[in-house]
Formats: C-alpha cells, sequence, structure tokens
C-alpha cells in the first residue's frame, strides 16, 4: 500500500509543462497531457477490477502463499518497468507497467484471506483491523517518501524515478518475507472452475439482491465522486498553487492522518450510539461541500488548503465505515462474503470511471474534475436520502 501512495505526488511531475521530469512529448498541450494522465491513471484500476476475483479464485485453488509470491514479484517488476519509463520517456512502457501492477495489485483480497484463514471468531476482527491500519499508514507514509524521493532539493541523486527503485526493493523484501516467514494457510484447496467473468457476474448482482440495491448505487457514486477529487487534486496543487512533488506528498499525507484520526475518533464514538443509516444521511453532504469549497477555493489563498482536511476526513471515514456496516447489517449471514465481494467490485469500477473522464474533463479547466466530484457525491447523498427501501428497511 505504501507503493501505491508513493505514485501520488510523482504523477505531477510527469505531465506538467516546465517538469524537468516530463514524460510526455514538449509539443503537448496540456489539454492532451491531461487525458494521457487519465487513462494512465485508469489502468491500473481497470486491470485490478477484472483480476481481483480471478486472483481470488486461483487462491482457492493453489494456496495463498503461492498467489502471494507470485503476485507481488508482479508487482516489484511493475515497478521497476515503471522507474524505466521514466528515465527513457517511454509512455507504452509506463502504461504496461501500471497494467502489470494492477494484474498484481489485487492480491490484497489474498491477504485478507490469509487473515481470515488463521483468525480465531473472537480475533477476527480486531485482525482485519490491522489491514485498515497497515492500509492507513501506507497512504499516510507512500506521499510523504514520493515526494521526498522525488526531490532533487534533497538530494542530488533523487529524480522522479527514484521512489519506485524504493518501492521495488520493498516488494521484493515482501517476496522474500513471504517465502521464508509465511506458512500456506489454505487447509483444504479447491479444485473449481475458474470464472473469468467474475467482477461482471459481481456487478450483476446488485440488481438481484433488495438489501445490496439500497446502498451500492449511492456508495458507488460516492466512491467516484472522490476518485474524481484524488485523481487530479495534485495536478491541481502543483499547476495552481506552484506545488513542489515534496509539498504534494505532505498534504496528502496530512490527509491519510487526519483520515486515521477521524477512523479512530468519530467513527469509534459513533459506531453502535447512532443508526447507520442516519450518519450516511450526513456523511456524504459533508464530503460533498468539502469538495465544493477546494473548487472555489482561491489561488491567493493556499492556507484554506489545510483548512479543510480535517472536515473532508470526517466525512469520507464515516461514509466508508457505516457504509460497510450497513451493507453487513441488511445482509443475509449466508450472503454477506458475496455482498462484499460485490462492494469491492463497484469499488473497482468507481475508480475507472473517474480516472478515464478526469482527464478529458480536466482539458478544460485543471480543476474541473473536483467540481464533477463534489456534485457526484451530492447526487451519491441524495440517492440514499430518498431510497424508500432503505427507510423501509431500516
Amino acid at each position: 500500500m505504501l507503493g501505491i501512495g508513493i505514485l501520488i505526488p510523482v504523477f505531477p511531475l510527469l505531465i506538467t509543462h516546465g517538469s524537468e521530469f516530463r514524460v510526455t512529448p514538449e509539443n503537448w498541450s496540456s489539454a492532451r497531457s491531461f487525458i494521457m494522465a487519465g487513462w494512465l491513471l485508469a489502468a491500473y484500476p481497470i486491470a485490478q477490477f477484472f483480476c481481483t476475483p480471478i486472483l481470488g479464485q486461483l487462491s482457492d485453488n493453489f494456496g495463498r502463499r503461492k498467489l502471494l509470491i507470485i503476485s507481488i514479484s508482479g508487482t516489484a517488476i511493475s515497478y521497476i518497468l515503471f522507474g524505466i519509463g521514466i528515465s527513457t520517456k517511454s509512455l507504452p512502457l509506463l502504461f504496461f507497467s501500471r497494467i502489470l501492477d494492477g494484474m498484481s495489485g489485487g492480491n490484497i483480497s489474498i491477504a485478507q484471506a490469509v487473515i481470515g484463514d488463521v483468525s480465531q471468531p473472537e480475533k477476527r476482527a480486531k485482525n482485519f483491523g490491522m489491514i485498515g491500519v497497515s492500509i492507513g499508514l501506507g497512504f499516510v507514509l507512500g506521499p510523504f517518501l514520493g515526494g521526498k524521493l522525488s526531490d532533487p532539493a534533497w538530494s542530488i541523486y533523487f529524480n522522479a524515478a527514484t521512489p519506485f527503485w524504493f518501492a521495488a526493493i520493498l516488494s521484493a523484501i515482501n517476496v522474500l518475507w513471504v517465502i521464508y516467514f509465511l506458512p500456506e494457510t489454505l487447509k483444504t484447496k479447491l479444485s473449481k472452475k475458474i470464472h473469468l467473468l467474475r467482477p461482471l457476474q459481481n456487478l450483476s448482482q446488485i440488481f438481484k439482491r433488495d438489501y445490496l440495491r439500497m446502498v451500492i448505487p449511492a456508495l458507488f457514486l460516492f466512491n467516484a465522486g472522490f476518485t474524481f477529487f484524488t485523481t487530479f487534486w495534485g495536478i491541481v496543487l502543483v499547476e495552481q498553487f506552484g506545488f513542489k512533488q515534496g509539498q504534494v506528498g505532505n498534504f496528502f499525507a496530512y490527509l491519510g492522518i487526519m483520515i486515521i484520526l477521524a477512523q479512530g475518533g468519530f467513527v469509534r464514538r459513533l459506531s453502535g450510539k447512532v443508526r447507520d443509516y442516519k450518519i450516511l444521511d450526513i456523511s456524504m453532504f459533508l464530503t460533498a461541500i468539502c469538495l465544493l469549497v477546494y473548487y472555489y477555493l482561491p489561488n491567493s489563498w493556499p492556507v484554506g488548503i489545510y483548512l479543510v482536511p480535517p472536515v473532508l476526513a470526517i466525512g469520507a471515514a464515516l461514509t466508508k465505515a457505516f457504509s460497510s456496516a450497513l451493507i453487513t447489517r441488511l445482509s443475509p449471514p449466508e450472503a454477506l462474503g458475496e455482498a462484499m465481494g460485490v462492494s469491492s467490485s463497484a469499488n473497482a469500477l468507481a475508480q475507472v470511471i473517474p480516472s478515464l473522464l478526469a482527464g478529458y474533463i480536466a482539458a478544460h479547466h485543471a480543476r474541473l474534475p473536483v467540481l464533477v466530484g463534489a456534485i457526484v457525491v451530492f447526487c451519491a447523498g441524495f440517492i440514499f436520502i430518498t431510497s424508500y427501501n432503505l427507510r423501509h428497511k431500516a
């Protein structure tokens, strides 16, 4: 997860005019660079959307450990290729590396399966919570390290490719850790047929299950709207506020810290005390308002950039935590695994579509994806709050 976060502050350097690390041709306009950036950003979640369920099926057939070794090795190779792509300014290699990383990056589902294999029932929630903490720490440290390791001001040996050499080394260590310290946790291997269309089958379940139809569409729009913001906000910080890569990394690390604090503070205190749907009635609109503030924030007031994250983190953390809780409450116990799988597939697709569209939208105005994100999140809140079925079930 740290390796994923490393990309955030580096990405604007690859397409911004005047950047010494720009990989797009000099005769390309900003609009054309933005469109290319959108496709490059989308390559990872597209590959992840199709491959995550397949990796999960393969791990059921051949074992968790073997699939983790293969997939993490793929991640290490993808980082090496991305670093070479930056150094050689090769756009095809950059695209190939992101696709390879997306194909292997779905191994988070295998890691979760490992936790499920080895956890006693009374410790399962606590152990899954540790995955959430590690993901949060990865998104805090990743942007911070990416900003510092790509900044020549810190060392003459640092450039935009350096963070990816670092991430490749981390992944290689991760592979060795699995080889030498992780035993196989799957006790009974299956011999089921691999369903290549499982991602699309997962999405089709949304329309067949009432308890999914109540929540997933609104959650899909929320995640899509938030992705519109995260996709191009780093580029806005560089182009309109004059941020350096280190400052971009600091901002996203700061946002990550705020989200962790919100998870540990507001989520924990409200859990079990306020009905989940009542939290979601407010949290989605709170997030949308924060994105709207960012769209209208004047370039002459950069301090405002740091005033929004505490509130934005509360809205995002409450929505993600309590939407999962609501899905869990509404789903029959025997269908909970299926429900969470459908939710994961919808979330992956919610990252694909904004990444593709954001480049075309930003071609008109760099900050426009933020406005679109705010509108989409507002729509998510409206759809959720007007859902008759949800109120009926609640």
